[in-house]
């Protein structure tokens, strides 16, 4: 079983982190690739880099397509290569899956057409541009389709998907072996939690580090043949 992770520059890593942990512990035959243009350091939302394993040519097909989020996701939905990759293995991949805003990227490849799916609470409903159905939900299941919810939700994505392939009882051993037993110390964890400030500050900050995001991501629908 082989698994592929679309790498990208400014990818939030703990979307590709969290699920690559869980779903590293698959057994059997699985393999992990991390997939980008080339084998060099691909740069982080956090400051640091992370090796791709792959490129676009050695991982033409996998079992598992399962594509992250972060702020560069528009720079990937404007990039023909990365975008005629994901459609690539997302047209034979038997689970098509993603977590955070890496469905946005499995939208505008036309690949999430009619499912119901999820995002980051702060872009769920631009899935509507790709002709989807957003859900306000950790984890989604439509079909082969399996989309997380914002970067923490891809642990419980990683849970879900194992659980599917290999049985509930090996997920639970993934769990405890994890220890992934989460009580934050907050209630901040969602906007009803959070409040109307947190979210305003959150929502400058997203402005700030990528300016006029959602606006392209409307173009970029457009270029896609969305709309």
């Amino acid at each position: 079983m082989r698994v592929a992770f679309l790498l990208f520059p400014k990818i939030t890593q703990l979307d590709l982190t969290g699920p690559a942990q869980v779903l590293s512990r698959l057994g059997g035959d699985a393999t992990l690739d991390l997939v980008w243009k080339t084998r060099d350091p691909v740069p982080t939302d956090a400051g640091f880099s992370i090796l791709p394993t792959a490129t676009f040519d050695e991982v033409p097909a996998a079992d598992i397509l399962c594509v992250p989020g972060g702020i560069g996701v528009n720079q990937v939905i404007a990039d023909d290569a990365a975008m005629a990759w994901v459609e690539q293995l997302g047209s034979s991949a038997q689970w098509v899956t993603s977590v955070c805003t890496g469905s946005l990227i499995l939208g505008a490849a036309g690949l999430l057409r009619g499912y119901r799916a999820t995002s980051h609470w702060a872009w769920r409903d631009m899935l509507t541009l790709f002709g989807a159905t957003p859900v306000a939900e950790r984890v989604v299941i439509d079909r082969n389709r399996v989309t997380g919810g914002g970067v923490t939700a891809g642990i419980d994505f990683g849970l879900t998907l194992t659980a599917l392939l290999r049985g509930e009882d090996h997920a639970r051993g993934v769990q405890l072996g994890l220890e992934y037993n989460p009580a934050p110390p907050f209630d901040a964890g969602s906007p009803a939690g959070a409040g109307e400030t947190l979210v305003a500050a959150f929502d400058a900050r997203m402005e700030k580090a990528a300016p006029g995001r959602e606006a392209e991501l409307r173009n970029l629908a457009v270029k896609r043949g969305f709309g």
